[in-house]
């Protein structure tokens, strides 16, 4: 047994048993060692950035890591806009990436790189293997680490001579540890703020946002008449009819201060004090209206389910009726020039039960989330860090993580651009995806910033920066060329036609709607 076979074995002791793969030469012997070794599924993926945003994606309704496999520094180099945006979710993941053999790296071949210089600042545990005696047990090391609530970023560099050197058996994974319950003096705090007398709010993030988390929340909102804010991006939120009534705090600073103006006890429950996304000129960083009191009663790494009960126990909720979302889906689907509130209306009726939306429509996902609470009941996933071209990566994960149910992935066209190679793996590995382009041709969400911050009204140049014409890009013609599917929508009409034929389709689809 080589050092890559003990370390693939060694993942699967730990239950890591999908590898998303962008190999190359220093890699060939785990490559080698995933064909001896059965039990792991391996997806493919043409551009790094798709491999570690699958990742993410699939930690994300999994529940569980998965590991990656890239090459060198460069090819972590490729992959790190999407490791930030999952280190901000709190996903957990192994990223295998190759290195030099270790005899070799003081030559300074080409692609000779510091990759642990590169993989710091996306990482939450990074470790080189130094003998191939040793990588199992690193190996063992990094599961532990990603599974550490409440998920993390491991990255094991794997030298090639440590890959193919001869090693012992695979080593045992330690299982997770226990979530950290909150102490009792917390919870009496947010009692405090809940029966004071004075307006509250819980804002939700984390695990607080789906299963029986978001059951107690909704029965202490019933009970209380507190408001559950959802923070602005969320990993992953259990919505639609039936399910608590939360609100999704907004993108721009003076909107998240006019939502929170009467609130005077803001309790967080796996969320963190709300902030401005960018600095403005002439505006807050920090979103807390004058007047209002924090309270911090769990961090995201905590037990919130067991926070939550605890709250619900002690202001007697735990009985009480919750606060949920009625059914709002109108049939009557809404026609002519897709607007924004048209698109709100139409996915708020055409959504399917059990879904799960991947969100990174940006400009036009921020108009239609609030209308599509009515829905049925379906998962939401935001992208968390900010980083675009995260979205089909992320969705080509979570349909390998959840198989059964219909994943939606709402995306803009410019975001799109950076991860389009994740067409192909979809339609490889024929996943179940409904992808929407809101095809603007433009960065609209840049052109409305470049007003936010006082900036001048574009000409030319700034003009020519944040449109997408000239040629105007024909998304239909890329996912064919893909393998994928595809149809074009110019009014809600057609896009209903187009979005229904979607989830018909077993396998991918793309609908190009230009906007």
């Amino acid at each position: 047994m080589n050092g890559a076979e003990s370390l693939v074995r060694t993942l699967l002791n730990g239950d890591v048993n999908v590898c998303f793969a962008n190999p190359g030469t220093s890699e060939m012997h785990f490559v080698s060692a995933l064909d001896r070794v059965e039990g792991v599924r391996c997806v493919l993926g043409l551009f790094e950035g798709v491999v570690t945003g699958a990742a993410d994606g699939y930690y994300r309704m999994a529940g569980k890591p998965a590991t990656t496999l890239l090459h060198l520094g460069p090819g972590l180099g490729n992959g790190l806009a999407n490791l930030h945006n999952a280190r901000k979710a709190h996903s957990g993941m192994v990223n295998i990436v190759g290195e030099h053999a270790t005899y070799h790296i003081r030559h300074d071949a080409p692609l000779t790189a510091d990759i642990e210089g590169v993989a710091r600042p996306m990482s939450d545990w990074v470790l080189t293997s130094c003998s191939s005696k040793d990588v199992a047990a690193d190996g063992a090391r990094a599961v532990e680490a990603a599974y550490k609530a409440p998920g993390q970023i491991a990255t094991l560099i794997l030298p090639a001579d440590t890959a193919w050197g001869e090693a012992e058996v695979p080593a045992i994974v330690n299982e997770p540890l226990a979530r950290m319950r909150v102490p009792d003096c917390a919870i009496r705090e947010g009692v405090r703020a809940l029966i004071s007398g004075h307006p509250a709010a819980i804002l939700l993030g984390g695990a607080a946002l789906r299963g029986k988390a978001l059951d107690y929340a909704a029965r202490i909102a019933a009970k209380t008449g507190c408001m559950l804010i959802s923070e602005y991006n969320n990993a992953r939120m259990e919505r639609g009819a039936g399910r608590a009534v939360v609100k999704q705090l907004p993108f721009m600073a003076d909107s998240v201060l006019a939502m929170l103006k009467d609130v005077r006890q803001l309790l967080l429950v796996g969320a963190k004090s709300p902030v401005s996304f960018f600095a403005y000129p002439g505006k807050p960083s920090v979103l807390v209206p004058d007047g209002c009191t924090v309270i911090k009663v769990a961090t995201v790494e905590a037990d919130l389910e067991h926070a939550l009960e605890a709250l619900a126990d002690a202001l007697g909720a735990r009985n009480m009726p919750p606060l949920v979302n009625a059914s709002r889906r109108d049939m009557a689907l809404p026609t002519g020039y897709p607007t924004l509130d048209g698109l709100g209306v139409l996915f708020n009726a055409l959504i399917p039960e059990n879904a799960v939306i991947i969100d990174e429509a940006l400009t036009s996902g921020r108009a239609f989330t609030g209308a599509t609470m009515g829905a049925r009941p379906h998962d939401w996933l935001n992208i968390m860090g900010g980083s675009i071209g995260w979205g089909l990566a992320a969705a080509t994960g979570a349909a390998i993580a959840v198989p059964d149910r219909k994943v939606i992935a709402f995306e803009g066209d410019g975001s799109a651009l950076y991860t389009q190679q994740a067409l192909w793996t979809m339609a490889r590995e024929n996943l179940d995806v409904t992808v929407v382009i809101f095809a603007n041709r433009a960065y609209k969400i840049l052109m409305g910033e470049l007003l936010n911050v006082g900036a001048s009204a574009p000409g030319h140049n700034a003009s020519a920066m944040l449109t997408l014409d000239r040629p105007a890009i024909d998304w239909v013609s890329i996912a064919k060329g893909f393998g994928v599917e595809a149809g074009r929508a110019a009014t809600l009409d057609e896009l209903a036609l187009q979005f229904r034929r979607g989830l018909a389709t077993a396998g991918p689809y793309l609908i190009e709607l230009v906007m």
